[in-house]
């Protein structure tokens, strides 16, 4: 008999098990682990004194650009981004180092969630070479020790299934708010102060905005935002003014990154018409002319 290796670059992922969507003790679990991989909201005023929010902002960028390059699963990055914050909240650290952080974060997310983990000379690739695959090694060892080899941290990833499952959306609907929340998850990670919340709040936070931009309450009272926010404070047993208020801010920092987006959208197009104009005032034949 003759065995046939299907090899594509197309990778499959196993559909939702409802025996575990199922189970209350498996949401339970993962509502009562994820306090155990918080990191603290002070660390820039207790811990660090050489890095500022903006620079976290500014590498945490970066390490999803990198992901998304990379076509790296979708858990990557917001379980990198887990790893560079509880490091930020036990190690100081100069901001020369930062980047080698982040790079490292992602090396170490990418062996946990990826089946084609990201390579230490690609990632140095990323940096242009600022620093080297030794350095990645080495820097990989000190990360897991500092982080006590506590690797398989929850994030508000694992909680989408479940509540998709909770919420009973109309089937045709359910991989669109997917998509949107993963999106909205993906901006709370790359905001200092959404992501010190509980990767629970963010993702039920993540889902009402994804659920009310969608306006899926055209056909389902329940799903208004009011009711919406009540539902999914009883799901996940928080309070409703917490929920509402981490919605609120997720979509406070929504309109402002698309905001930021336009401004520099308006600029790249300002500088293009410019450059077209000079291009345009330029003589591009010259000849010489006897009078």
């Amino acid at each position: 008999m003759e065995l046939y290796c299907l090899e594509s670059n197309t990778i499959l992922k196993a559909q939702p098990d409802l025996n575990i969507l199922n189970d209350d003790r498996v949401f339970q679990s993962l509502l009562t682990l994820e306090e155990r991989f918080l990191p603290q909201s002070s660390y820039f005023q207790r811990v660090q004194k050489d890095i500022q929010p903006i620079m976290r902002r500014m590498v945490a960028s970066w390490m999803h650009e990198v992901c998304e390059e990379e076509k790296s699963n979708e858990d990557v990055f917001p379980l990198a981004i887990n790893y560079l914050d509880r490091y930020l909240t036990v190690m100081p650290i100069r901001k020369c180092y930062l980047q080698l952080l982040g790079a490292v974060c992602m090396f170490l997310a990418s062996k946990i969630k990826d089946s084609r983990p990201l390579s230490a000379e690609k990632l140095c690739m990323y940096t242009d070479h600022s620093i080297t695959p030794q350095e990645l090694l080495d820097w990989e060892l000190v990360v897991l020790g500092k982080l006590k080899w506590n690797m398989a941290s929850v994030i508000p990833n694992d909680f989408i299934e479940h509540l998709l499952h909770r919420l009973s959306l109309p089937k045709d609907k359910v991989a669109l708010v997917r998509k949107h929340t993963l999106t909205f998850i993906t901006l709370c990670a790359t905001d200092d102060c959404l992501a010190m919340h509980p990767p629970s709040m963010i993702a039920t936070g993540s889902m009402g905005a994804a659920v009310c931009g969608l306006q899926l309450d055209y056909g389902d009272s329940k799903l208004s935002r009011g009711n919406l926010a009540n539902l999914l404070a009883k799901i996940t047993n928080t309070e409703v003014d917490c929920l509402r208020a981490c919605q609120e801010q997720i979509e406070r920092v929504l309109a402002s990154s698309l905001q930021q987006d336009r401004q520099e959208s308006g600029v790249r197009a300002g500088n293009k018409a410019r450059e077209q104009q000079h291009q345009a005032s330029t003589p591009t034949d010259v000849r010489d002319v006897n009078l």
